[in-house]
Formats: structure tokens, sequence, C-alpha cells
């Protein structure tokens, strides 16, 4: 149930990346502080639920590059250059490889994405 959490909010974050950002060129979205902002903060969300995901899923779900968000994450804060340009390679690379490959295994593993309750514990419920 976790792991489908993790991988809803960041196909959640993915979209809002990509609805925040459609139609900019690099040079626009540098300059747009506040959108350069909100974009930082979702890219936060995903690279911080990608590393929570752990390593078997990661691995089931192998096409994602988990290593590339692994070095935006460092990325972030490091300096204003250093993180410009993870964030422009999230937004015009990352976001968009991770969302497609979600798509293909959303159809070919659908049970990886459902959340499902906990089983009663002694097949009572209170």
């Amino acid at each position: 149930m976790l792991n489908a959490s993790l991988l809803s909010i960041i196909e959640q974050a993915g979209v809002a990346v990509l609805t925040l950002t459609e139609g900019l060129e690099k040079d626009e979205f540098v300059a747009s502080r506040l959108t350069r902002a909100e974009t930082r903060r979702q890219v936060k969300i995903i690279s911080e639920s990608a590393a929570s995901l752990p390593p078997q899923m990661q691995t089931m779900l192998a096409e994602v590059d988990w290593a590339g968000w692994r070095i935006v994450a460092r990325q972030l804060g490091v300096d204003k250059g250093a993180e410009q340009e993870a964030l422009w390679f999230a937004v015009s690379s990352l976001v968009p490889a991770t969302l497609m490959w979600m798509q293909v295994y959303r159809k070919e593993r659908p049970e990886i994405f459902e959340c499902k309750p906990l089983a009663d514990v002694g097949g009572t419920r209170p």
C-alpha cells in the first residue's frame, strides 16, 4: 500500500511539473522565479518519494531512471547554477520519461499501483 501511494505521489507531482512548465524554453523557465520555485518543490517531492521506494520496487520498475532522481536530489540546494541545471534536466527529460514508464508499468503490472487495505486481523472488524 505504501509503494502504491508513493508511486501515486510521483505521478501527481510529475503531472504538476509538466503543467507548470508546458511550452517554456529553458531561458523562460530560469527567468520565472515563481514557476521555478514551484517546480523545485514538485521535483523535490518526486525525488524524496523515489528515494523512499524500496530497492525491490525500483528493480520492478527498472526502466525509470532512479539514479537520475538521486542525482537531481543531490543538486537541489547545492548552488544556483547546479540547481537550475538539475531542474531543467528534470523538466525536459526526467519527468516526461518517468511518467511515460509509469504509464507503461501501470498497464503491464496494475497490481503495483493498487492501494489495497490491510487484511483484517482475526477476520473480524470492530
